[in-house]
């Protein structure tokens, strides 16, 4: 069955982006597992305001995948690349979960990824942390959010100084190895 994964950067302090949506600031020098990653994905789900900025970047950079963006003002609509979805989040997330296929990523942003959070509808995080702190911007998880322990799965460190991180919300995996508070 397939999982919804979160397979996101963020700085030292906590920062998916700056307060512009600018991501200026991620290392692009390697591909720090991205291909091995998205070689098990067919599907992503993200934001509208994730959307827009991805837009910015010129050619959308998930072809092959069966995209969807959610959006309270643009439920509905579609393009080549993705549909739009305005209501039912727990639902829908549930459904693409129920098919058989490669897993779905969680591209961003933070209110998506809150809102998944809220629903335990995330069941695994790789969380690339850069070296950087940036100070402000938008955070990776905003509160309110209640605790949740995680099952370490791996860590990978990279000669740039970013750490990947690997956590899963599987039950059955040991809880004691190590726990993610959403609180960074």
């Amino acid at each position: 069955m397939p999982k919804l994964v979160l397979f996101i950067a963020s700085s030292l302090d906590g920062y998916i982006a700056r307060s512009s949506g600018d991501v200026d600031w991620l290392f692009t020098d390697h591909d720090y597992g991205y291909e091995d990653f998205f070689a098990n994905i067919d599907t992503v789900l993200m934001g509208r305001k994730t959307y827009e900025q991805i837009q910015l970047f010129g050619e959308y950079p998930y072809k092959g995948t069966q995209g969807f963006v959610f959006s309270r003002s643009r439920g509905g609509e579609r393009n080549e690349d993705i549909e739009f979805v305005s209501s039912g989040l727990t639902s829908f997330v549930e459904k693409l979960k129920s098919r058989t296929g490669k897993n779905i990523w969680l591209v961003g942003g933070a209110d998506i990824i809150q809102s998944c959070l809220q629903q335990d509808l995330i069941d695994e995080f790789i969380i690339s942390i850069h070296p950087i702190i940036l100070g402000e911007g938008i955070r990776l998880f905003r509160p309110p959010l209640a605790i949740k322990n995680l099952s370490f799965l791996r860590c990978e460190t990279f000669n740039t100084g970013l750490v990947q991180l690997t956590y899963t919300c599987q039950p059955e995996l040991d809880n004691t190895a190590c726990s993610l508070l959403v609180h960074l």
